[in-house]
């Protein structure tokens, strides 16, 4: 399990040493400008940003200690790039390409500079794998911990941006990669941090869960899959990101585009990692599908006309239909039962709230 300062021998720096504009400085010094449209990053009143022949797409999420986040077991790495990743994913729910990005940080002072460096080594990373430019920010004090927040900016030509709304009757329900890993990362570790603060000298026993333990601690945002739709030819009637669990997500696109849906049970994607871990801890797997979040796949309204261009593609599945919004939103057990659908997502204020 992590400790905030890791390696008690080691020598840090307390924040209070470089000032704000010190620590700024040392933070974002090695962030090239990749994107045509970065005019001015770092380093003056404000970012100047110039996209003539596109629209511009907005998006700001917030990570709160304790609320988001335990670094008990969240590495500093980790929580950087994830705090970009889960903003440009919004970016990608609206068939856009993510341009820059700002960070804004709040610390206590029981974080060492060095600690704070290795959050900015995550974003450095995220920054270079998704060709975003980190352009600016603001660090202040905090009295309870760690906040990051991250604003993400993209581009995406008029004809193609997706918005919720836009679904209709007939038109599929497709989701990209898998769902449920991420919540299940979460709760191994927690029962690991519970095992180790019984007993300071046992080891976290994490052997063969690499894959969830990386969709809940390192997750990718699906770049690709406006990709790849734009090579196919298929342009979504509605797009969102699976963030707070697939009933959530679907009752959304419902009530936006003025629809109801099907969604299938044995057609829901989950990984045999996934499968193996809900027995273990006494859980369905459509249970945590439905209500665990944090996958972060992209779930989209396709016309039926467009299905043979995805048929097979391994992508995407096929997981439901939309239907009209008398029927409402429905799951469709294994045994044809119908079950309303209601939104028992991850919600981050009742937890706070705890």
């Amino acid at each position: 399990m992590n400790e905030n300062q890791e390696n008690t021998n080691e020598e840090f720096t307390p924040l209070s040493e470089l000032g704000e504009f010190g620590l700024i400085d040392k933070l974002t010094q090695d962030f090239p400008l990749r994107n045509a449209s970065s005019i001015k990053g770092v380093g003056d009143d404000a970012a100047v940003i110039e996209m003539l022949d596109k629209q511009t797409v907005v998006t700001t999420d917030m990570l709160v200690e304790g609320v988001h986040f335990d670094l008990t077991y969240v590495p500093p790495q980790h929580l950087g790039y994830k705090a970009v990743v889960v903003n440009l994913s919004d970016i990608y729910a609206m068939n856009g390409r993510p341009t820059q990005i700002t960070v804004s940080l709040a610390v206590s002072n029981r974080f060492s500079a060095e600690f704070i460096e290795k959050i900015y080594e995550g974003i450095r990373a995220a920054c270079n794998i998704y060709e975003v430019d980190l352009v600016g920010g603001d660090t202040t004090s905090s009295y309870s911990g760690l906040i990051i927040s991250i604003t993400a900016i993209g581009q995406v030509d008029e004809k193609d941006i997706v918005y919720r709304k836009g679904a209709k009757a007939t038109d599929l329900l497709v989701v990209s990669g898998d769902l449920g890993g991420a919540y299940m990362g979460l709760q191994l570790l927690e029962r690991e941090k519970s095992v180790y603060e019984a007993d300071r000298n046992m080891q976290p026993n994490l052997e063969g869960y690499e894959y969830v333990l990386q969709r809940q601690l390192k997750p990718e945002a699906r770049k690709d899959v406006p990709e790849i739709l734009a090579a196919l030819e298929v342009k979504p009637t509605s797009m969102i990101d699976v963030s707070d669990g697939l009933s959530s997500e679907i009752l959304h696109l419902c009530r936006q585009s003025g629809v109801g849906m099907r969604l299938h049970e044995d057609k829901i994607p989950i990984d045999p990692s996934v499968y193996k871990l809900c027995e273990e801890f006494n859980l369905t797997t459509t249970t945590v599908a439905l209500s665990g979040g944090e996958d972060y796949e992209l779930l989209f309204t396709i016309d039926l006309q467009d299905y043979e261009k995805i048929k097979g593609n391994p992508n995407f599945t096929v997981i439901g239909h939309v239907v009209d919004k008398e029927e409402g939103a429905n799951l469709f057990t294994r045994d044809d039962q119908a079950i309303r659908l209601t939104a028992q997502g991850w919600d981050a204020m009742l937890r706070a709230d705890e």
